[in-house]
């Protein structure tokens, strides 16, 4: 019986002991710095001044230049298309147009002579200016299949190859300069309204994972997008970056700053209460929270510097539990 005894005993102890051991914790103490609120979009690198250059008809390449990269002048000649049937409704109509002229010489001829009525003349006068204005019409189209540089400046990129057939909408050439340079991002609606002229952004790239690079909020649409809820936004870049046209980046634009504030790491908090360690009790504390930014939560009251706080926000404890703190204050 004794020895049934202690053994219920000690189970006891043991149990106790697991109820009441001090629940080990890690801890940071909050830390002067810089909070910035921050307006998160992603962006594409585009140049300031740029077109794009699109086929006005549907049909077959039959020739372009080998000038990408090359610098080019508004009007220079980037490709033809096959105007071969163009070109063969155009001398229809220049044949139909010198029957026409004919006809209508006979015409006059025979007015003058009293054979045929006037009615006549005008019917083939009323025809020949209709060809005319139709072969005057067909010649203008003739140029559509000319594409041209629309701008001064270089062939950034060019699509397509000879034999190929060029559809409506579909570019295949893009003309601007490669200097000033900006980024075009997509801001959400709710964010929009804290966006203002002027404002620096920092810019990370996967080309450049180890820089943040700057820009500046030169542009807001004032129009959004209601399907995707976005305003488009463009950056302006320094003319020394290193990005390039095309590339993707994530923006960060600073909204506001609060200088050597009293910051919390963001993980340390939940909602705005935090668990602080006094006498090795956790103690539930309400904070008034500031800026939630990159470098963490600017804390506007309800802590101290030599305030130690569980970090991470432990979601098993209650407040006054025994702890144990394992990590060292930071």
């Amino acid at each position: 019986m004794v020895p049934v005894v202690a053994v219920l005993a000690a189970v006891a102890g043991l149990a106790a002991w697991y109820v009441w051991r001090p629940v080990p914790v890690s801890v940071v103490a909050p830390s002067r710095g810089n909070a910035a609120e921050i307006v998160y979009a992603s962006g594409v690198v585009e140049p300031v001044t740029w077109a794009k250059v699109t086929p006005l008809v549907r049909e077959r390449i039959v020739e372009q230049c080998n000038c990408e990269g090359s610098s080019v002048e508004k009007g220079d000649i980037l490709a033809r298309l096959d105007d071969s049937e163009a070109r063969a409704a155009l001398a229809e109509l220049e044949a139909r147009l010198s029957l026409a002229e004919q006809e209508l010489r006979r015409y006059n001829l025979m007015v003058e002579k009293n054979t045929a009525a006037q009615q006549s003349v005008d019917r083939a006068s009323s025809e020949v200016d209709q060809l005319k204005a139709l072969a005057v019409g067909q010649r203008a189209r003739l140029d559509s299949y000319i594409i041209r540089a629309p701008i001064n400046g270089f062939v950034l990129r060019q699509d397509g190859e000879v034999g190929e057939v060029a559809d409506l909408g579909t570019a295949l050439f893009w003309v601007g300069e490669q200097k000033p340079l900006l980024v075009v991002a997509d801001v959400n609606e709710e964010d929009i309204p804290r966006l203002r002229l002027g404002q620096k952004a920092l810019l990370k790239s996967d080309a450049f994972r180890d820089r943040t690079l700057d820009a500046t909020v030169s542009n807001i649409t004032p129009k959004g997008d209601p399907v995707t809820k976005t305003y488009r936004v463009k950056l302006l870049l320094p003319d020394d970056t290193p990005l390039m046209i095309g590339m993707s980046t994530d923006v960060n634009v600073v909204v506001r700053v609060s200088e050597n504030t009293l910051l919390l790491p963001s993980v340390a908090a939940e909602a705005n209460k935090v668990f602080t360690i006094e006498e090795d009790r956790a103690r539930l504390r309400e904070i008034r929270t500031g800026i939630r930014g990159p470098n963490g939560i600017e804390i506007l009251s309800g802590l101290d510097e030599k305030a130690h706080v569980v970090s991470p926000f432990p979601q098993d404890i209650k407040d006054g539990a025994r702890v144990a703190i394992t990590g060292a204050v930071k």
